[in-house]
């Protein structure tokens, strides 16, 4: 029969069968034929099928992994290959914060590099927006700006961006309508809030949410593994109506976001404002879009519809797989 993946580590899986059974199951012969290049052979979101086990009925084997239709996925440094973090997604769920843990664009334009990569629709949301709103009272008013700057730029390039708040309730309701009937993936940074966001929209989970480090303002990882969730959506964000649903996988906190099978000169073609202009340099495909003469990308920049800010990212994202070396 076949079934999907909740959650899993090692080689022990949690699976939703077609006969309405949630079984333990261990890969059969330990090894896939898919998951020779993956740190984990499968994800939340993948479906497989699996043999029943004719002694226990809560436990199986998994035979193999279905046709996925998509994955995300990160360059696990430690493991030196491929982590599968989600499969099969409607949406990505790109989760940053204006502070508390502090915003960090890179990690987003790392992550929408990503998404570009594996085809799959990345939705911004900057949670712990009163803490933006703080900002501009208690002397902060720049840091605001510069913020609030980073997430017109992605809006402007197409990308949806809600700035809510999982503690005032402030566009709770636009992102629980947007997730309803989809299945989506958290992702983002430890301490970001994903836990409060599914708190929120689902009253009945009691996620453990972590606090932050004083030190060094980060969050602990109160999300261990993945986990493939389905909610009923409060009904006091949707007017009321009970019984909405949305699937959310909740991805463990990711400090460090390491690019995977995308080499230094193809970044550019994941930035999609720079599209329209490679090829367009007097140096063709070999231009790296720094000091050459005839560089259209540059050109670009100088003209705004590039902005340096994307300009910049790009630029240090490229020398961070260059080199090897990849910031928190």
């Amino acid at each position: 029969m076949e079934g999907l993946i909740i959650a899993g580590t090692n080689n022990t899986f949690t699976v939703e069968c077609d006969d309405e059974l949630t079984r333990n199951c261990t890969i059969k012969g330990k090894v896939l034929k898919s998951d020779k290049r993956f740190y984990n052979p499968l994800a939340p979101g993948d479906h497989v099928t699996i043999e029943p086990d004719p002694i226990n009925e809560q436990k199986g084997q998994i035979l193999n992994v279905l046709e996925r239709k998509n994955t995300f996925l990160r360059w696990n440094v430690k493991g030196r290959c491929p982590q599968l973090l989600a499969s099969n997604l409607d949406y990505l769920i790109l989760v940053c914060t204006p502070d508390e843990p502090p915003f960090r664009p890179r990690f987003i334009d790392r992550a929408l590099a990503q998404a570009e990569h594996q085809v799959i629709t990345p939705i911004i949301v900057c949670n712990k927006w009163d803490l933006a709103e703080f900002m501009q009272t208690d002397g902060r008013e720049e840091e605001y700006e510069l913020i609030d700057k980073r997430l017109t730029i992605w809006s402007d390039l197409g990308y949806k961006v809600l700035r809510i708040s999982a503690k005032t309730g402030e566009g709770m309701q636009q992102f629980a309508e947007l997730l309803e009937n989809h299945l989506s993936a958290f992702v983002g940074q430890s301490g970001v809030g994903k836990s409060s966001l599914i708190n929120v929209m689902d009253n009945s989970c009691v996620l453990k949410t972590g606090s932050l480090s004083k030190k060094y303002g980060r969050g602990s990882h109160t999300t261990t593994k993945g986990n493939l969730i389905h909610l009923t959506l409060n009904e006091s964000l949707l007017d009321g109506i009970k019984g909405r649903k949305a699937d959310i996988i909740d991805t463990p906190g990711i400090r460090r976001f390491v690019l995977d099978d995308i080499q230094a000169e193809e970044v550019e073609m994941y930035f999609k404002e720079f599209e329209p202009f490679i090829g367009k340099c007097k140096f063709g495909l070999g231009c790296r879009h720094d000091t050459e003469p005839g560089c259209a990308v540059q050109k670009a920049v100088e003209d705004g519809i590039i902005t340096q800010e994307r300009y910049d990212s790009w630029k240090r994202i490229s020398e961070e797989i260059r080199t090897g070396s990849w910031e928190d």
